[in-house]
């Protein structure tokens, strides 16, 4: 296909999560998926996930197997349990495809430790991707002939992203697996878990794609945790700047790796739902065009979210906002140790620095002794049991009073707020509570805001 052909057709690369792929029902499925939209081309598959409660995934199983060869025991009746997954998916598809060998092959070469974990693991998506290129007709695409990974482990975009374009013919369609690539020397190395929505955003990203529909068993996200919130609105529209902010703070949401291929080329992800497939989702894009109406009307927040176990050192100098570098070398003391700081707000002589308390823990009481000697405070003390909890939402800026009403609010219901910070972006208004009020918190801000 040509340069000027892939410019003509509109495509959509599409991604289908292990709950997607865990039997042949799910199977059927995606193929009308696929059937409903044409431009729907490029399909990127996880490995079979979990068809019910107590079942397996199949990566576990993968990884479980490893394990028993690596302390000398028998794999066979996992691996039968992994070969009779995709067996019984081929055959009840009605499938002409003889797995058998491979299977075989793959099998003799675990038991004489030959493979590594990562390629053990990765054939999952594999035999995801031959079954379901054979279901629908497709090219298959091997990530490992596209996916090139650095020495440190890092994606090598420009490269990969080549190496795909030549690989792929749009116009009969492709399928590959996610989770792995290959590394300079040829051996096959994976991302983390979750790693087949990095490469559906990398093919995305390679053939300029119109949208990234990433499928998954939710229909899209959600705008506030449902284990607070009873039944919480989806999110209809979000930007990739309050994606961001939502990650950070806590929200389960997508792996930055994800995000970073695609929104670099601008290019809109679209989270759906394969048991709703009429459900619209949660659209992501840059930016939304809305009139000054749509900017002004409805719920100033897109999403809430928050974390617990947050520690905050205060630290009070009479004179410290006319002491040059002062705040630098506060950092250059936490830096010592290894202590990042989520946030940091501050007063004339004063600085607050707010930090996990579980990855702080182990250096935190040295720090603040460096930080006595070394800054000579007035005061300095340790606040334990705190809770962030963040507002995000791209109309805050167009609203006046946001903040006030937010803090109204938390206040008119009892709860105690500790620290306050807000972006330049004005994206987020967070708030510092004690721990015991965090969900209390989280519940006066839907309940006030959205419901």
């Amino acid at each position: 296909m040509t340069e000027s052909d892939r410019e003509e057709q509109k495509m959509k690369v599409v991604k289908f999560g292990g709950s997607s792929m865990a039997d042949a029902g799910q199977y059927r499925k995606v193929r009308d998926i696929l059937l409903a939209d044409p431009e729907r081309r490029v399909v990127v598959v996880s490995a079979a996930g979990k068809r019910f409660g107590n079942d397996h995934k199949l990566t576990d199983l993968l990884y479980l197997c490893y394990a028993h060869v690596q302390y000398g025991v028998d794999c066979s009746s996992i691996f039968d349990m992994i070969a009779s997954r995709y067996l019984d998916i081929r055959d009840e598809l009605g499938l002409d495809l003889a797995l058998e060998p491979e299977l075989e092959a793959l099998k003799k070469r675990i038991d004489a430790k030959e493979v590594t974990q990562e390629e053990l693991v990765s054939r999952g998506e594999y035999f995801s991707a031959k079954l379901m290129a054979a279901y629908l007709g497709f090219q298959f695409v091997d990530a490992a002939d596209w996916v090139m990974f650095n020495m440190d482990g890092t994606v090598n975009r420009e490269v990969s992203y080549k190496a795909l374009r030549n690989q792929v013919l749009l116009g009969y369609g492709a399928v590959i697996p996610g989770f792995y690539g290959a590394m300079p020397d040829g051996s096959v190395h994976t991302f983390s878990r979750g790693g087949s929505d990095i490469t559906g955003a990398l093919a995305a990203a390679a053939l300029d794609a119109d949208v990234y529909e990433n499928w998954t068993d939710v229909s899209g996200f959600l705008m506030a945790d449902p284990k607070i919130v009873k039944d919480p609105k989806p999110i209809e529209r979000i930007t990739y700047a309050e994606l961001r902010e939502l990650s950070y703070i806590g929200a389960q949401v997508l792996h930055e790796g994800t995000v970073s291929p695609v929104r670099e080329k601008n290019i809109p992800l679209n989270i759906r739902n394969t048991n709703q497939p009429e459900h619209p989702g949660t659209m992501i894009r840059e930016t939304f065009e809305e009139s000054e109406t749509e900017r002004t009307s409805g719920s100033m927040i897109t999403g809430i979210a928050g974390k617990k176990g947050f520690s905050v050192i205060t630290l009070t100098k009479n004179g410290m906002s006319s002491e040059l570098g002062a705040v630098r070398r506060i950092l250059e003391v936490l830096e010592r140790y290894n202590i990042n700081v989520d946030y940091l707000p501050s007063g004339i002589d004063s600085v607050s620095l707010v930090v996990e308390t579980g990855k702080s823990s182990p250096y935190l009481y040295q720090a603040m002794g460096d930080l006595e000697k070394e800054i000579k405070p007035d005061s300095l003390h340790l606040t334990d049991g705190m809770a962030i909890v963040a507002a995000v939402g791209r109309k805050m800026a167009f609203q006046p009073g946001s903040s006030g009403k937010i803090f109204g609010k938390l206040g008119e219901n009892g709860i105690n707020i500790r620290m306050i910070t807000q972006g330049p972006e004005e994206l987020n208004i967070i708030v510092g509570v004690d721990g015991p009020d965090f969900e209390k918190a989280i519940r006066v801000l839907y309940d006030s805001f959205v419901k």
